[in-house]
C-alpha cells in the first residue's frame, strides 16, 4: 500500500471514535545495536506495502539507506541515533511503528519513546543472545509492564542453541517466555520455522529485498508434509524439540502477555525477509489497542470523548531545506482535529495547528484528524518541551517522561565568536530535542552539555556545524552526577547555593542543579543539607 492510499484512509469515512481507536496498534522496535532492529523495521514496512524494496544499512551493494534513518549522520555512520515514526496499514489495522536508537548513548530517547507506545518488539541476535542494552531496555519495559514480543534474529547464521537462548531470556530479562514458532536447523542447516501459533511450515529462502515467505499449511507437527520438505533427520529433530517445548512451557496466555508477564518468541532472519510475515500477523492479532496513561491528577482512559495528548519527542531540521521543528504528539484520548484550538497546559495558552502530520520516516503527510494511539507531528515555533500536555481545557500533566541525570559533562567552547547566536540557538534546539541536557553556570554564562554517552557529543558537534553553521569544541569536566534541587527551606537553599556556587548550574527551565564532583560529595551535601531534596531525574513529583 502506498503513502497516498494510507493518507486517504486517514481522512477517515464516518465511523465511531471507538472503531477508529480499535484499528490502531502503536509499538516500538528495540534492541542492542546491530541485532537487526532497523532491518526488521524496513521489512515490516515492506510487508505492509509502505515501501516496495528494502535496503540493508550496511550492504554496500544497495545504495539506498534504511528507510527509517533520515538524519545525515545516521546515513554516514550506519546507525540510528533518533527515533523515527512510521505509519502503515496491515490487515485493516493502522500500525504506528516507532524505530528507536539501539546505541546505548541514545538510550534516553528510547526510554521516552517507550512512554508513547502500547507494546514492544524486542530483537535478539541469535549469535550474541542477551546483550547489555537489551537488559537496560527491558528493565524500562518491566517498569511499565509493557507487553513484549521477542524476535530472535539471524537464524541463517551459526548461532546459539534455541533452548539455551530461551533460558537466558528468562533468567536475565526477568520475564517468562513462550515460543510460538520454532527453527528447523540453524546457520548452514537452517531450513525454516514451524509456526506453533498458526500451525504452518515456513520454508527458508534467502531474499534481502523482497517478500520471501513460503508458508505451507500443515495439520499438525506429525504431518508427513514436513518430512517431504525438510527430510527425515530435521523433521524428527523438530518433533522432538516441539515435544520438549510443549512439555516445558505453559500454553500461551494472551492476558499474561497483555500484562507484560509473558513474552511470545518468534524466530527468523530479518535481512532475508524470513519469519517477518508471521511475526507481523501474530502482532496484529495479539498486540494491545491504545491504552490509557497516568496523569498528575487522574488516569486518562483512551475512550474518553475529550482530546488529550503529550509531547514525547522534538526534532529540529527533519527537512534541512526548510529548517522545520517538529514536536511528536502521542494522542491519549478523544479526537485531534486540524485547525482546532487546544490548551497548552504548561504555558496556559491556546494554540491551533494548521498542518498536523503523519510520517513515513522523513516524508510528512497532512491529516485532518487523528485518534488515540496515533503519533502525529506538530510544526513548532518553540512553544513545546518534552513532556508538555495538550488538552481541550483540562489542567492535567501526563507523567513518566523525565530527563535523567547525565553521566558525562563537557563545557562548550565557541570556536567562532561571529556565530555566537547560531551556536546558542543550535544548543537550545538540540537540547530541547532531548539528545542532551544544557546547563548554564555563572559567572560568565558557561554552557555545559550533559549526556549519557560519548557519541552524543559527536552528533551535537556535527549537527551544530551542518544545520546551524556553528563550530564548537568540548572540554571535559570532572562531574559525577547532576541532581535537581527542590526544598521547602529557602534559607537552607540560599546557604547551599553560596557554599557550592562553583558546582551549581541552572537547567533550561530555570531549575537549580547540583553538579556533584563525586558520589562522596553528593552524600556529604545530602547529610549537610537535610531539607534539600536531590533528584536524579527532572520529574520531581514521581522521583524515587
Amino acid at each position: 500500500m502506498n503513502n497516498e492510499h494510507l493518507m486517504t484512509s486517514l481522512l477517515l469515512p464516518p465511523m465511531s471514535q471507538e472503531v477508529h481507536r480499535n484499528k490502531r496498534k502503536t509499538f516500538a522496535i528495540i534492541s542492542h545495536p546491530d541485532a537487526g532492529k532497523t532491518t526488521l523495521t524496513e521489512k515490516f514496512l515492506l510487508f505492509g506495502g509502505a515501501i516496495q524494496t528494502a535496503g540493508a544499512v550496511k550492504n554496500n551493494k544497495i545504495s539506498k539507506t534504511a528507510a527509517s534513518d533520515f538524519m545525515e549522520i545516521e546515513k554516514q555512520r550506519g546507525i540510528s541515533v533518533a527515533t523515527s515514526v512510521m505509519s502503515f496499514e496491515y490487515q485493516e489495522q493502522l500500525i504506528n511503528l516507532l524505530d528507536t536508537p539501539g546505541h546505548k548513548d541514545f538510550a534516553e530517547d528510547t526510554y521516552r519513546t517507550l512512554t508513547a507506545v502500547d507494546s514492544v518488539v524486542l530483537v535478539i541476535d541469535c549469535v550474541k543472545g542477551v546483550e547489555p542494552q537489551t537488559k537496560a531496555l527491558m528493565e524500562v519495559c518491566r517498569m511499565r509492564d509493557t507487553p513484549v514480543i521477542i524476535f530472535i534474529n539471524k537464524m541463517d547464521l551459526e548461532g546459539r542453541d534455541p533452548f539455551e537462548l530461551l533460558d537466558e531470556l528468562e533468567e536475565t530479562l526477568n520475564i517468562r517466555v513462550r515460543p510460538l514458532s520454532w527453527p528447523i536447523g540453524i546457520g548452514s542447516t537452517f531450513k525454516g520455522v514451524y509456526n506453533l501459533f498458526a500451525k504452518g511450515l515456513n520454508l527458508f529462502k534467502a531474499n534481502k529485498t523482497q517478500i520471501a515467505d513460503e508458508l505451507i499449511k500443515v495439520k499438525d507437527i506429525n504431518d508427513p508434509v514436513i518430512q517431504q520438505q525438510v527430510g527425515d533427520e530435521l523433521a524428527n529433530e523438530l518433533r522432538s524439540d516441539i515435544e520438549l517445548v510443549e512439555g516445558v512451557y505453559d500454553e500461551f496466555n494472551r492476558e499474561e502477555y497483555a500484562a507484560g508477564k509473558l513474552a511470545p518468541v518468534f524466530f527468523g532472519s530479518a535481512l532475508n525477509s524470513f519469519g517477518v510475515n508471521e511475526l507481523l500477523d501474530a502482532f496484529v492479532q495479539m498486540a494491545p489497542r491504545p491504552k490509557g496513561r497516568p496523569a498528575d491528577v487522574r488516569f486518562v482512559e483512551p475512550n474518553e470523548p475529550k482530546f488529550t495528548g503529550f509531547i514525547f519527542k522534538i526534532h529540529a531540521n527533519i527537512d534541512p531545506r526548510h529548517r522545520d521543528r517538529i514536536a511528536f504528539l502521542r494522542i491519549c484520548s478523544g479526537v485531534f482535529h486540524k485547525n482546532k484550538f487546544y490548551h497548552h497546559v504548561r504555558l496556559k495558552k491556546e494554540f491551533k495547528y494548521n498542518n498536523p502530520y503523519t510520517f513515513m520516516a522523513r516524508d510528512k503527510n497532512v491529516i485532518d484528524e487523528a485518534f488515540p494511539g496515533d503519533v502525529i507531528g506538530l510544526y513548532d515555533t518553540g512553544n513545546f518541551k518534552i513532556g508538555d500536555t495538550l488538552t481541550e481545557g483540562e489542567e492535567l500533566q501526563f507523567k513518566g517522561i523525565p530527563s535523567f541525570s547525565p553521566e558525562l559533562f563537557r563545557e562548550v567552547i565557541n570556536k567562532d565568536p561571529m556565530k555566537t547566536k547560531q551556536l546558542e540557538k543550535g544548543l537550545a534546539q538540540l537540547t530541547e530535542e532531548g539528545v542532551a541536557q544544557l546547563f548554564t553556570k555563572q559567572p560568565g554564562s558557561i554552557k555545559i552539555i550533559g549526556t549519557v554517552g560519548e557519541l552524543q557529543f559527536e552528533v551535537i558537534q556535527y549537527r551544530l556545524k551542518n544545520e546551524y553553521g556553528a563550530s564548537c569544541e568540548f572540554r571535559g569536566l570532572p562531574y559525577h552526577m547532576a541532581c535537581w534541587i527542590t526544598t521547602d527551606n529557602p534559607a537552607q537553599l540560599k546557604d547551599f547555593l553560596r557554599i557550592k556556587a562553583n558546582d551549581v548550574a541552572i537547567d533550561k527551565d530555570g531549575n537549580y542543579v547540583y553538579l556533584a564532583p563525586s558520589s562522596w560529595m553528593l552524600k556529604s551535601a545530602q547529610e549537610s543539607y537535610p531539607d534539600l531534596d536531590f533528584h536524579k531525574t527532572s520529574e520531581f513529583k514521581t522521583d524515587v
